[in-house]
This record gives C-alpha cells, structure tokens and sequence, in this order.
C-alpha cells in the first residue's frame, strides 16, 4: 500500500487566515478519499501536539480572530481517523514540551529514527 508521510515543520502557517493548519486540513481530506497517511511533527510544529492549545488571546490590530485555530483537536481528528502521528522527541525537549501535556496516540521517535520513517514511506511530502 501506498503510505505517504507529510513531515509537517512549518508551524502555524496560515492558521490566523484559514482557522486550521493547511497541511492538516489536506492530510486530513486526502485520508477521507481514501489515500493512506502518517505525520511526522518535527521543529517548531512538535508543538501541534500540547493538548488544549488556545489562540483566543490573539489580537492584530485590535480584532480577534472569530473562530481560533484548535490544532490539538485537528491532530486529534487525524489520530482517531487512524493517521499514525510521530514527534521527534529531541524537538519536544528543546522547546519545553512535557510527554504528559500531549495528545494521546503521539508516536515519539529519536532523531536518529527518521530515517525508518522515511524508509517505511512510498512518497514524502514536506510542508
């Protein structure tokens, strides 16, 4: 079977203009069509994965977004969807992030890992 492995670095891109995470709103439409696929949250986007992330303190110009992004929930979805979720844990580290404040069903991987990942997969995507 075809797996598809979208390494997902570039966090919060277009979430102030869209409410969602690009990539894990087309990851999310490509697994409903039916396309197997698995994420790898790696760099600034290993934070996706801290449970009960609120962006309702955002504030541009004095206007607040009408719907905030909720991309806990998003990655949840995809997790319960059955889309295997890998973080690199030396990501986490660097940037203060605790096991115990992230989602259940996120797969942590070493660095030195990646490379399985990327042998196990049919095609890479790089967002």
């Amino acid at each position: 079977m075809t797996t598809i492995l979208n390494i997902v670095e570039r966090a919060y891109q277009g979430t102030l203009e869209e409410q969602d995470d690009q990539a894990l709103w087309l990851i999310h439409a490509l697994k409903n069509a039916g396309a197997a696929q698995s994420v790898l949250l790696r760099g600034p986007a290993t934070g996706y994965a801290v449970r009960e992330q609120l962006a309702d303190s955002l504030e541009i110009g004095g206007v607040k977004p009408g719907n905030p992004s909720r991309i806990d929930q998003d990655l949840q979805r995809l997790i319960e969807a059955g889309v295997k979720v890998w973080a690199i844990r030396e990501d986490a580290k660097e940037r203060g992030i605790a096991p115990e404040d992230t989602l259940a069903g996120i797969q942590w991987v070493d660095r030195a890992e990646v490379a399985g990942l990327f042998q196990e997969a049919t095609r890479i995507f790089a967002w």
